[in-house]
Parts: C-alpha cells; sequence; structure tokens
C-alpha cells in the first residue's frame, strides 16, 4: 500500500453552444428506464469536450457508480454490483485504468466489482480506511493533489455530515470527494457530504460537472444541494446517490440560477 501526500497547483447549456470558447456539450443521455437488473449497455450517457475538443462520456450506472470514458481510458467511481434489486456486471466491462473509492461503506467500497475491473495497469485510488480494508490502493487525504498523467490531475476534498444526529455517518476527515481535471474539465464527484463551507474553495476552481449526493439523512436534502450547487456554481449538475429521495424538485428550484440540472438513474 502506497501513501501519497503530493501537491499540485494548480457546461450549462443544453443546447451545442460553446461556453467561454473551451468547452462544448452535447446531451446524450437516453432515459432509457432501468429493471431490476442495470447493464452497462443500458446505462444513460452524457458527453462533455474538453479545452482540446477529446470527448468523456458518463455513463450512469447506478447510485453513487460512475463509469467515465476518456481518450482511451476507462474511469470508475465507487463501483459496486448490486443494490437492491439493481445489478451491475462489471465482468462485462472494460478494466479500468483508474478506480477511484470515497469511502468504506457497502453502496461505494465493492471489493469483488473491484477485482473485476483490475488488471496489471489499474491505479487504484481512495483513502486511508478503505486501502486499509482492501490491503492495496494509493492513499489520498482530503487536500492531496495527485498527477496521473499530463492531463490528468486528482485533488482529495472533504466530504462529511455536520448536522447534529448525522455525523456518525461520515465524520469529518475521514472520507473523500474528488475533483478531476482531464484535459482542463473540472469534475467535481462529492461523494457523501452534506453542503460544507469547504465547498467555497471549489468555487474558484471553475467546475464544469458536479455529482452531488441527494438521499437524506446520509447526505444532502433537496434545499442543501441546491444551496451546495449555488455555492460551487458548476454549469451542470447530476443528482446522484439519491435513493429514495425525491429529486424532481432540484431542476425547478435551480430554474434561474443558470445551471443545467439532469436527473439520470443514480437510485
Amino acid at each position: 500500500m502506497k501513501k501519497f501526500h503530493l501537491r499540485w497547483k494548480g457546461i450549462a447549456l443544453p443546447s451545442l453552444l460553446a461556453l467561454m470558447g473551451l468547452h462544448s456539450l452535447t446531451a446524450c443521455g437516453s432515459h432509457q428506464p432501468k429493471d431490476a437488473s442495470s447493464t452497462a449497455d443500458t446505462a444513460e450517457v452524457d458527453v462533455f469536450k474538453t479545452k482540446s475538443g477529446k470527448t468523456i462520456r458518463f455513463h450512469a450506472l447506478m447510485h453513487g457508480s460512475i463509469r467515465i470514458e476518456y481518450d482511451g481510458k476507462e474511469i470508475e467511481v465507487d463501483p459496486v454490483r448490486k443494490l437492491g434489486e439493481r445489478t451491475i456486471d462489471f465482468a462485462a466491462l472494460p478494466k479500468a485504468d483508474y478506480i477511484f473509492v470515497t469511502h468504506e461503506h457497502g453502496d461505494h467500497l465493492d471489493a469483488e466489482a473491484i477485482r473485476l475491473l483490475t488488471d496489471e495497469k489499474t491505479r487504484l485510488i481512495t483513502n486511508q480506511r478503505c486501502a486499509e480494508k482492501l490491503g492495496k490502493g494509493e492513499v489520498m487525504a482530503n487536500g492531496d493533489h495527485l498527477k496521473l498523467s499530463d492531463d490528468f490531475y486528482v485533488k482529495a476534498v472533504p466530504a462529511y455530515n455536520y448536522t447534529e444526529g448525522r455525523t456518525q455517518f461520515h465524520p469529518q476527515g475521514r472520507d473523500n470527494g474528488f475533483v478531476l481535471t482531464i484535459d482542463g474539465l473540472h469534475i467535481y464527484i462529492a461523494g457523501d457530504t452534506e453542503d460544507i463551507p469547504e465547498m467555497k474553495e471549489l468555487h474558484d476552481i471553475g467546475i464544469d460537472v458536479a455529482f452531488l449526493p441527494c438521499n437524506q439523512p446520509y447526505t444532502m436534502t433537496p434545499e442543501q444541494l441546491v444551496r451546495a450547487a449555488r455555492i460551487v456554481r458548476p454549469r451542470v449538475i447530476f443528482p446522484y446517490h439519491y435513493g429514495q429521495t425525491d429529486v424532481t424538485v432540484i431542476p425547478t428550484l435551480l430554474k434561474n440560477d443558470d445551471i443545467d440540472v439532469r436527473i439520470r438513474h443514480y437510485e
């Protein structure tokens, strides 16, 4: 197990307009209905362009599990095989170049899914607790930076509960969110968190795409997610990890904020 403490310095329109001359957007959400058995080929896909015109594809697998394709690379976030009646066959997916795990809970950490996605090239990046449980992984703590390639950087950011009666779910300092910067596109994957003060630091980064959790009481209420959105100011938001929480109210709550809210099957 390797421990890293490196330092790195470091689109909301539903049309095809260029955003500030840097990023263009193609909306490709398939909106396919999910039955009890979800598979990679039924996942909704959203496509974005990076600053140099390369393509990033986000596959909405389920809950907190996200598959990202970029320039021939496979990136998996919190891959989990089964939640309730929904399943993902990770054996049918390409091996991952990078796997990110935010924290140790069973809807985020699945050792068998990681095994199925891993080969000799795979880099597993997580926090201390997950690395201890798995017996492997590159450890990042809140605030750590890592350069993965010339055009791919990651920063670990805080993810925790602050509301009285919830702090035992995700204590401060233990878990990670991640900011992925891929060829200039800034992607915030919040992990399990509430609308914490540290989100203010993300506004200056210029987040393009944000995945914000919305399942009470473990992460954010819809109202908290709206507050988080107004702090971070991403161009596009995917409410995710939402379980039984009704996220369909969020586009209405943010209708005057110039933020593109996309509801996908991240139950």
